[in-house]
């Protein structure tokens, strides 16, 4: 499999824009483990082998560990994640899902996740999760293969 183009050869600087709302969410102090948890599953949502892939090494390189990776589509009824760690995944998968639900985001997912993360962290979510879903939007629609470099 090779992916259609290359998006850091046609459109570096969207790239770079991309990268610096990478760097703003890194900024932030939302916990490395919610944002690699987030990427994943919100990749897995969207069918992003790719990043799929990508984050869940990355998470690996970051000390997560393999339960919790292989858990991370199926969080409800694992025992794994934390109770701030479902509301960030609830979240995660409600912003990707928008167009599921006539209220868009329910106002109990979003209560929950402000239960447990502060304003700054709570932006930082909104913003990876728009993030995450941007990447993974470009990289299947680009079929960007697993593994491959981007």
């Amino acid at each position: 499999m090779r992916a259609r183009m290359s998006l850091r050869k046609s459109a570096a600087k969207g790239i770079l824009g991309m990268q610096a709302v990478e760097a703003y969410v890194g900024s932030t102090t939302l916990p490395h483990a919610v944002r690699e948890l987030v990427k994943l599953r919100v990749s897995q949502i969207n069918g992003c082998g790719f990043c799929v892939d990508m984050h869940a090494k990355d998470a690996q390189r970051a000390g997560e560990t393999d339960e919790r990776l292989f858990s991370v589509a199926a969080w409800r009824e694992a025992p794994y994640f934390t109770d701030a760690e479902r509301a960030a995944l609830a979240l995660a998968e409600s912003a990707t899902r928008i167009a599921d639900n006539p209220e868009g985001v329910p106002t109990e997912v979003w209560d929950e996740a402000a239960r447990h993360f502060d304003e700054e962290q709570l932006a930082g979510l909104v913003v990876a999760i728009a993030a995450i879903n941007a990447w993974n939007r470009m990289n299947v629609t680009l079929r960007q293969p697993a593994g491959a470099a981007m």
